[in-house]
């Protein structure tokens, strides 16, 4: 199903649609929202990531930052943290760029990994918003987290796929 974009959510409401239904109805629909030491902080982690107009290339990558992305199967729109452009015979073409590129998602958090997947399913609902722009396929993508300055893997697979749609559409 394609949703017009008149109706669109945002993608950073599913970590919160996720982790708690209420606070996300409070935030997103309701848009009782007040900001506190830990948003604050969060939103200065964020600077440099959402900074839409710094591009980097190191070598064989080319970083960006604070990609605007959507997915119409998924009624969804949003920034994507980081998305590092990784030069791969296998990749695809990039206007602007020689070569082929495999895309790499980087979300940022400044806690520390959760006991549940909301913020799993946040890289999963990139990757599905990614996938439709660029038409590639993800497997795999990084969520870095502040508290522990380190970047976990996860697999973007049928299973995270499936979860993704039952907990979101």
């Amino acid at each position: 199903m394609d949703y017009n974009e008149s109706d669109f959510l945002q993608l950073s409401g599913i970590q919160h649609f996720v982790y708690c239904k209420r606070q996300w109805a409070l935030i997103h629909i309701e848009q009782q929202w007040k900001e506190n030491l830990h948003t604050v902080q969060g939103n200065i982690f964020h600077q440099n990531a959402h900074d839409g107009f710094l591009r980097e290339k190191r070598g064989d990558t080319v970083i960006t930052r604070g990609l605007p992305v959507f997915s119409k199967s998924l009624g969804i729109n949003g920034v994507c943290d980081v998305v590092e452009f990784k030069k791969a015979q296998d990749g695809i073409h990039i206007t602007g760029l020689n070569g082929s590129w495999v895309p790499v998602l980087v979300e940022y958090k400044k806690g520390k990994p959760k006991q549940n997947e909301c913020d799993v399913l946040q890289l999963a609902a990139q990757a599905v918003c990614l996938e439709e722009m660029l038409v590639c396929t993800i497997e795999k993508g990084y969520i870095f987290y502040g508290e522990t300055r380190h970047r976990t893997e996860v697999q973007i697979d049928e299973e995270i796929r499936d979860k993704l749609k039952k907990n979101y559409n």
